[in-house]
């Protein structure tokens, strides 16, 4: 069965329409976090960020592939690939996919920490994303 290509172009139009609707801002990011966790602190996000953990199955800290500064060019430890900076100052399009977001954060939890990230450690290490100018 053939389309007008009228119906087409509406059906092109809903699709490039969903792929905008998904992107956030950071600061829409770190509001569904803060609904599922509370109150955000950029201190406990900082302290997370520099912390130093044993139950991680990689790195023992972000650091460890981050650079002990977000806005810097980091490398996987295990790997040696290059990782963009982490920090949305630096990376206009971090934080802004929630479904990019909490894959990394799955994925990076587990690497350092051993176990998923909580939420209020999600809200905690997107505000102090955000803060760095």
């Amino acid at each position: 069965m053939k389309l007008p290509l009228s119906n087409l172009t509406g059906l092109a139009m809903l699709a490039l329409s969903g792929v905008h609707a998904q992107a956030e801002t950071p600061r829409q990011i770190l509001d569904s976090y803060v609904a599922q966790a509370g109150a955000a602190s950029a201190t406990r996000g900082e302290t997370l960020f520099r912390g130093q953990f044993s139950g991680g199955r990689i790195a023992r800290a972000c650091t460890a592939c981050h650079t002990d500064d977000a806005r810097a060019m980091g490398q996987h430890v295990k790997t040696g690939k290059v990782i963009d900076p982490l920090a949305p100052v630096a990376q206009k399009d971090r934080f802004t996919d929630p479904a990019k977001v909490e894959k990394w954060f799955r994925r990076n939890c587990n690497e350092v920490l051993g176990r998923e990230c909580t939420p209020q450690e999600k809200a905690d290490f997107t505000a102090y994303m955000i803060t760095l100018k």
